[in-house]
């Protein structure tokens, strides 16, 4: 029994051991089942060891059940993954790739009925991507979270100037006060369209927080001009927050912030991208909008790198290749030549 126990014990630590080796970057359900085996392996191994070292038969001859059980384990892990997820409340790598997925209901609604919402989404999610990795945040966390940021703006598209392609801008025939309730009544039709598809929380937070308290300037001001007094509020003129909590969010924000600003750059290079993606940032620090966000000044300096590095990848050079001449335009510089030379 003593016997039994000790072998037990040594196949547990070291089956549990080499499983969370293996699973410590899971990216799909694959990669469980892939541990599964990797696990089985070990177990069976170790078995013909220690048989061979105890002179156990026995243990020889059931080595395979190490491996059977090791495969067994990842396919109850892969199955009861989805109602773990749901009873503890967490979100595995595996249900954020899933959420990834452009055929997922809202990310299809954005794509068809916001396209312009939809492309400057997967642009941030770029963007934040490469910045938490650079500062050793949640990269996936950051992608996905930046694919629903702007979902609320599904309900009212046209009243954002990335989707007025071909259209009047109905907010130059409105009042600022009703133009800004529109533009920053997006986070909360968003954190409605997130609870009403079950949207994680660790998503959510993306939608809530990427504007934080953040002021809607360009209708401050005009409300400010077109005012005859100085009763402008500037508090009706704010997102109501919460600030960004975490790294990601903010990562985020920031991202989101650098998109849209980047894209009235005229003639774009790496000093005028570097320059204003410094400039939103420091702008956001003075603001107090990372205040909560635990980005440190190192972390601000390694986002504004790779904000660079990616965007410069967005405007590269291509290179111009002369017009191609159909063979129609041919045959009529022949024509025309054959002319001139009978004339």
């Amino acid at each position: 029994v003593h016997e039994t126990s000790w072998i037990i014990t040594v196949l547990s630590l070291a089956g549990g051991l080499v499983a969370v080796l293996s699973i410590s970057k899971v990216s799909q359900r694959g990669d469980l089942m892939r541990a599964g085996f990797i696990v089985g392996g070990v177990n069976f191994l170790l078995m013909i060891t220690l048989g061979l070292v105890g002179q156990n038969t026995d243990l020889i001859i059931h080595s395979y059940l190490g491996l059977l059980a090791g495969v067994l384990a990842s396919i109850v892990a892969i199955g009861a993954l989805p109602y773990l997820e749901t009873l503890f409340k967490i979100t595995s790598p595996i249900r954020l790739l899933e959420l990834s997925n452009p055929n997922h209901p809202l990310l299809r609604r954005l794509m068809l009925e916001a396209p312009g919402t939809y492309h400057h989404s997967i642009l941030v999610g770029n963007l934040a991507e490469a910045a938490a990795e650079a500062v050793g945040a949640d990269g996936l966390l950051a992608r996905v979270g930046s694919h629903y940021h702007d979902i609320g703006k599904l309900r009212r598209p046209y009243f954002f100037v990335e989707n007025q392609v071909g259209m009047d801008n109905p907010h130059d025939k409105m009042a600022p006060s009703l133009s800004t309730l529109i533009i920053t009544s997006h986070v909360k039709d968003g954190l409605e369209l997130a609870s009403e598809f079950k949207l994680p929380a660790v998503v959510t937070q993306f939608i809530g927080q990427h504007h934080g308290t953040d002021l809607v300037r360009f209708f401050y001001h005009r409300a400010r001009e077109s005012s005859e007094d100085d009763t402008v509020n500037e508090t009706d003129y704010r997102y109501p927050g919460p600030k960004p909590q975490g790294k990601e969010v903010a990562i985020v924000s920031l991202a989101d912030a650098a998109e849209a600003a980047v894209r009235s750059i005229s003639k774009p290079n790496p000093g005028k991208i570097e320059g204003l993606v410094r400039k939103i940032i420091k702008d956001r620090l003075n603001s107090g909008e990372l205040d909560e966000s635990d980005l440190t000044f190192q972390d601000m300096d390694r986002i504004a790198a790779a904000f660079t590095k990616v965007i410069m990848g967005m405007f590269h050079s291509r290179v111009e290749y002369p017009e191609q001449i159909t063979k129609e335009e041919i045959e009529g510089k022949r024509t025309k030549n054959g002319s001139a030379d009978k004339q």
